[in-house]
Protein backbone atom coordinates (compact mmCIF):
# COMPACT_ATOMS: atom_id res chain seq x y z
CA UNK A 1 0.00 0.00 0.00
CA UNK A 2 2.76 2.57 1.16
CA UNK A 3 3.95 2.03 -3.29
CA UNK A 4 0.94 2.54 -4.20
CA UNK A 5 0.50 6.03 -2.60
CA UNK A 6 3.92 6.48 -3.70
CA UNK A 7 2.93 5.64 -7.51
CA UNK A 8 -0.41 7.71 -6.72
CA UNK A 9 1.54 11.12 -5.33
CA UNK A 10 4.16 10.98 -8.61
CA UNK A 11 1.31 9.75 -11.10
CA UNK A 12 -0.43 12.90 -10.20
CA UNK A 13 3.05 15.32 -10.01
CA UNK A 14 1.78 15.90 -6.48
CA UNK A 15 5.34 15.71 -4.85
CA UNK A 16 8.49 15.62 -6.27
CA UNK A 17 10.62 11.52 -6.60
CA UNK A 18 13.39 13.31 -4.14
CA UNK A 19 11.06 14.76 -1.50
CA UNK A 20 9.66 11.08 -1.07
CA UNK A 21 11.99 9.52 1.35
CA UNK A 22 10.67 5.67 2.40
CA UNK A 23 12.15 3.28 4.90
CA UNK A 24 12.64 -0.57 4.01
CA UNK A 25 15.34 -2.71 5.80
CA UNK A 26 15.78 -5.35 2.68
CA UNK A 27 18.77 -3.73 0.82
CA UNK A 28 17.61 -5.03 -2.57
CA UNK A 29 14.09 -3.89 -1.88
CA UNK A 30 15.32 -0.49 -1.57
CA UNK A 31 16.78 -0.26 -4.68
CA UNK A 32 14.43 -1.92 -6.19
CA UNK A 33 12.14 1.12 -5.42
CA UNK A 34 15.03 3.86 -5.85
CA UNK A 35 14.87 2.29 -9.38
CA UNK A 36 11.52 1.99 -10.00
CA UNK A 37 10.18 5.63 -8.66
CA UNK A 38 13.46 7.73 -8.04
CA UNK A 39 12.49 8.45 -4.46
CA UNK A 40 15.05 8.30 -1.84
CA UNK A 41 15.49 5.15 0.12
CA UNK A 42 16.75 4.29 3.56
CA UNK A 43 17.33 1.58 6.03
CA UNK A 44 16.53 3.51 9.08
CA UNK A 45 13.24 4.90 10.50
CA UNK A 46 14.39 7.52 12.13
CA UNK A 47 16.51 8.83 9.35
CA UNK A 48 13.04 8.64 7.07
CA UNK A 49 11.48 10.79 9.75
CA UNK A 50 13.71 13.07 10.57
CA UNK A 51 12.73 15.64 7.79
CA UNK A 52 9.46 14.63 6.81
CA UNK A 53 6.51 16.64 6.91
CA UNK A 54 3.98 13.71 6.56
CA UNK A 55 5.24 10.33 8.33
CA UNK A 56 3.23 7.39 6.94
CA UNK A 57 2.94 4.50 9.12
CA UNK A 58 2.48 1.33 6.64
CA UNK A 59 3.57 -1.55 8.77
CA UNK A 60 2.02 -5.09 9.68
CA UNK A 61 0.23 -4.54 12.71
CA UNK A 62 2.68 -6.97 14.60
CA UNK A 63 5.30 -4.43 13.62
CA UNK A 64 3.72 -1.65 15.03
CA UNK A 65 5.40 -1.50 18.34
CA UNK A 66 8.88 -1.86 17.43
CA UNK A 67 8.31 0.66 14.87
CA UNK A 68 6.45 2.80 16.94
CA UNK A 69 9.30 2.85 19.92
CA UNK A 70 11.85 3.96 17.39
CA UNK A 71 10.13 7.21 16.68
CA UNK A 72 8.19 7.65 20.00
CA UNK A 73 8.88 11.13 21.27
CA UNK A 74 11.23 12.33 18.56
CA UNK A 75 8.38 13.71 16.74
CA UNK A 76 7.63 17.68 16.36
CA UNK A 77 4.45 18.77 16.49
CA UNK A 78 4.68 20.07 12.79
CA UNK A 79 4.96 16.66 11.67
CA UNK A 80 1.77 14.79 11.12
CA UNK A 81 1.77 10.87 11.18
CA UNK A 82 -0.96 9.11 9.01
CA UNK A 83 -1.40 5.30 9.74
CA UNK A 84 -2.93 2.94 7.61
CA UNK A 85 -2.19 -0.17 9.90
CA UNK A 86 -5.19 -2.14 10.28
CA UNK A 87 -6.86 -2.24 13.74
CA UNK A 88 -4.33 0.51 15.40
CA UNK A 89 -6.22 3.22 17.03
CA UNK A 90 -6.10 6.80 17.60
CA UNK A 91 -4.81 5.94 21.54
CA UNK A 92 -2.71 3.41 20.79
CA UNK A 93 -0.27 5.40 18.01
CA UNK A 94 -0.72 8.29 20.30
CA UNK A 95 0.56 6.77 23.00
CA UNK A 96 2.79 4.74 21.02
CA UNK A 97 4.39 7.77 19.75
CA UNK A 98 4.06 9.95 21.96
CA UNK A 99 2.29 12.02 19.05
CA UNK A 100 -1.11 13.72 18.97
CA UNK A 101 -1.31 14.91 15.80
CA UNK A 102 -2.33 11.35 14.18
CA UNK A 103 -4.94 10.51 11.22
CA UNK A 104 -5.97 7.05 11.28
CA UNK A 105 -7.10 5.73 8.26
CA UNK A 106 -8.25 2.89 5.73
CA UNK A 107 -7.80 2.37 2.39
CA UNK A 108 -8.56 -0.82 0.39
CA UNK A 109 -6.84 -2.95 -2.56
CA UNK A 110 -8.22 -1.23 -5.46
CA UNK A 111 -6.21 1.66 -4.58
CA UNK A 112 -3.23 0.17 -6.00
CA UNK A 113 -4.64 1.36 -9.42
CA UNK A 114 -5.62 4.83 -8.10
CA UNK A 115 -9.58 3.22 -7.63
CA UNK A 116 -9.31 2.81 -4.21
CA UNK A 117 -11.41 4.84 -1.15
CA UNK A 118 -10.09 5.56 2.11
CA UNK A 119 -11.86 6.40 4.96
CA UNK A 120 -9.71 8.17 7.43
CA UNK A 121 -10.36 10.19 11.29
CA UNK A 122 -7.88 12.96 12.76
CA UNK A 123 -7.72 13.76 15.77
CA UNK A 124 -8.35 17.17 17.59
CA UNK A 125 -4.45 18.29 17.36
CA UNK A 126 -4.39 18.01 13.76
CA UNK A 127 -4.65 21.50 11.88
CA UNK A 128 -6.44 22.21 9.07
CA UNK A 129 -3.18 22.51 6.57
CA UNK A 130 -2.22 18.52 8.01
CA UNK A 131 -5.98 17.87 7.23
CA UNK A 132 -5.10 19.49 3.35
CA UNK A 133 -1.81 17.17 3.82
CA UNK A 134 -3.93 14.02 4.64
CA UNK A 135 -5.85 14.39 1.94
CA UNK A 136 -3.81 15.31 -0.86
CA UNK A 137 -1.94 12.36 0.11
CA UNK A 138 -5.35 9.83 0.82
CA UNK A 139 -6.95 11.14 -2.40
CA UNK A 140 -3.57 9.51 -4.08
CA UNK A 141 -5.06 6.46 -3.97
CA UNK A 142 -8.74 7.37 -5.31
CA UNK A 143 -11.97 8.79 -3.32
CA UNK A 144 -11.33 9.96 0.63
CA UNK A 145 -13.77 10.21 3.09
CA UNK A 146 -12.85 12.13 6.23
CA UNK A 147 -15.54 11.22 9.28
CA UNK A 148 -15.58 13.04 12.61
CA UNK A 149 -15.82 9.48 14.50
CA UNK A 150 -13.27 7.31 14.82
CA UNK A 151 -15.61 4.52 15.17
CA UNK A 152 -16.70 4.59 11.47
CA UNK A 153 -13.04 3.52 10.57
CA UNK A 154 -13.38 0.93 12.30
CA UNK A 155 -16.26 0.01 10.88
CA UNK A 156 -15.00 0.99 7.19
CA UNK A 157 -12.59 -2.17 8.01
CA UNK A 158 -15.09 -4.56 7.83
CA UNK A 159 -16.73 -3.06 4.63
CA UNK A 160 -14.56 -1.29 2.35
CA UNK A 161 -11.20 -2.76 3.47
CA UNK A 162 -12.08 -6.01 3.10
CA UNK A 163 -15.11 -5.40 0.56
CA UNK A 164 -12.76 -6.08 -1.91
CA UNK A 165 -12.36 -9.92 -0.69
CA UNK A 166 -16.18 -10.48 -0.67
CA UNK A 167 -16.33 -9.08 -4.19
CA UNK A 168 -13.44 -11.32 -5.27
CA UNK A 169 -14.85 -14.16 -3.53
CA UNK A 170 -18.39 -13.92 -5.78
CA UNK A 171 -16.07 -12.99 -8.07
CA UNK A 172 -14.43 -16.56 -8.13
CA UNK A 173 -17.47 -18.17 -7.48
CA UNK A 174 -19.81 -17.01 -10.37
CA UNK A 175 -16.52 -17.66 -12.68
CA UNK A 176 -16.66 -21.30 -11.58
CA UNK A 177 -20.15 -21.89 -11.83
CA UNK A 178 -19.48 -20.39 -15.55
CA UNK A 179 -17.27 -22.96 -16.19
CA UNK A 180 -19.28 -25.63 -14.84
CA UNK A 181 -21.35 -24.64 -17.53
CA UNK A 182 -19.14 -24.98 -20.06
CA UNK A 183 -17.53 -22.12 -20.64
CA UNK A 184 -13.75 -21.71 -21.15
CA UNK A 185 -12.35 -20.32 -18.45
CA UNK A 186 -10.77 -17.33 -19.95
CA UNK A 187 -13.87 -16.64 -21.79
CA UNK A 188 -15.92 -17.06 -18.41
CA UNK A 189 -13.34 -14.63 -16.07
CA UNK A 190 -14.14 -11.91 -19.07
CA UNK A 191 -17.42 -12.01 -18.97
CA UNK A 192 -17.98 -12.07 -14.86
CA UNK A 193 -15.76 -8.89 -15.07
CA UNK A 194 -17.95 -7.04 -17.30
CA UNK A 195 -20.88 -7.72 -15.72
CA UNK A 196 -19.39 -6.57 -12.71
CA UNK A 197 -18.66 -3.37 -14.32
CA UNK A 198 -20.93 -2.63 -16.26
CA UNK A 199 -22.93 -3.71 -13.29
CA UNK A 200 -21.30 -0.87 -10.94
CA UNK A 201 -21.17 1.35 -13.61
CA UNK A 202 -24.73 1.45 -14.53
CA UNK A 203 -25.68 1.56 -10.13
CA UNK A 204 -23.48 4.74 -10.05
CA UNK A 205 -24.73 6.28 -12.89
CA UNK A 206 -28.16 5.52 -12.06
CA UNK A 207 -28.06 6.33 -8.29
CA UNK A 208 -30.58 3.80 -7.90
CA UNK A 209 -31.46 1.64 -4.48
CA UNK A 210 -30.19 -1.65 -5.56
CA UNK A 211 -33.27 -3.42 -4.79
CA UNK A 212 -34.90 -1.33 -7.83
CA UNK A 213 -31.69 -2.22 -9.87
CA UNK A 214 -32.17 -5.75 -9.17
CA UNK A 215 -35.96 -6.00 -9.95
CA UNK A 216 -35.47 -4.44 -12.91
CA UNK A 217 -33.81 -7.34 -14.24
CA UNK A 218 -36.61 -10.06 -12.19
CA UNK A 219 -39.47 -11.00 -14.11
CA UNK A 220 -42.45 -12.84 -12.19
CA UNK A 221 -41.75 -16.60 -13.41
CA UNK A 222 -38.01 -15.88 -14.98
CA UNK A 223 -34.55 -16.87 -15.00
CA UNK A 224 -33.28 -14.23 -12.60
CA UNK A 225 -36.13 -15.02 -9.85
CA UNK A 226 -35.47 -18.59 -10.13
CA UNK A 227 -31.19 -17.58 -9.27
CA UNK A 228 -32.54 -15.03 -6.61
CA UNK A 229 -34.61 -17.48 -5.24
CA UNK A 230 -31.61 -19.78 -4.74
CA UNK A 231 -29.85 -17.05 -3.12
CA UNK A 232 -32.00 -16.38 -0.51
CA UNK A 233 -32.16 -19.91 0.44
CA UNK A 234 -28.52 -19.64 1.01
CA UNK A 235 -28.82 -17.13 3.21
CA UNK A 236 -26.69 -15.07 1.55
CA UNK A 237 -27.71 -11.46 2.78
CA UNK A 238 -27.15 -12.93 5.70
CA UNK A 239 -23.81 -14.67 5.59
CA UNK A 240 -22.76 -11.27 3.85
CA UNK A 241 -23.84 -9.16 6.77
CA UNK A 242 -22.24 -12.05 9.15
CA UNK A 243 -19.19 -11.58 7.20
CA UNK A 244 -19.07 -8.03 8.05
CA UNK A 245 -19.98 -8.44 11.83
CA UNK A 246 -16.63 -10.82 12.07
CA UNK A 247 -14.24 -8.45 10.37
CA UNK A 248 -15.86 -5.62 12.54
CA UNK A 249 -14.75 -7.40 15.67
CA UNK A 250 -11.63 -8.65 14.51
CA UNK A 251 -10.63 -4.76 13.98
CA UNK A 252 -11.48 -4.26 17.46
CA UNK A 253 -9.58 -6.84 18.52
CA UNK A 254 -6.37 -5.83 16.87
CA UNK A 255 -6.94 -2.23 18.66
CA UNK A 256 -7.38 -4.19 22.00
CA UNK A 257 -4.63 -6.44 21.52
CA UNK A 258 -2.24 -3.49 20.77
CA UNK A 259 -3.35 -1.44 23.69
CA UNK A 260 -2.95 -3.98 25.83
CA UNK A 261 0.38 -4.77 24.99
CA UNK A 262 1.30 -1.13 25.47
CA UNK A 263 -0.55 -1.44 28.81
CA UNK A 264 -3.38 0.94 28.05
CA UNK A 265 -6.84 0.82 28.73
CA UNK A 266 -8.65 -1.81 27.17
CA UNK A 267 -11.13 -0.27 24.16
CA UNK A 268 -14.15 -1.10 22.75
CA UNK A 269 -15.94 -4.72 23.58
CA UNK A 270 -16.24 -6.09 20.53
CA UNK A 271 -20.16 -6.37 19.74
CA UNK A 272 -21.89 -9.72 18.59
CA UNK A 273 -23.89 -8.26 15.86
CA UNK A 274 -27.13 -9.99 16.82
Amino acid sequence: MAESIIAGLLRGSLVAPGRIVGSEPRAERREELIAKYGVRMVASNLEAARDADVILLSVKPQTLTKVGHELGGILRHDQLVVSIVAGANCNVLTNLLDHREVVRSMPNTPAQIGRGVTVWYATPEVSELQCDQARVLLQALGTDLQVEDERFVEMATAVSGTGPAYVFLVMEALIDAAVHLGFPRHVAHDLVIATLEGSTAFAKATAQHPAVLRNMVTSPGGTSAAAIHELESGRLRTVLSEAVWASYRRTLELGADLEKGLGLNEGQTPPSGK
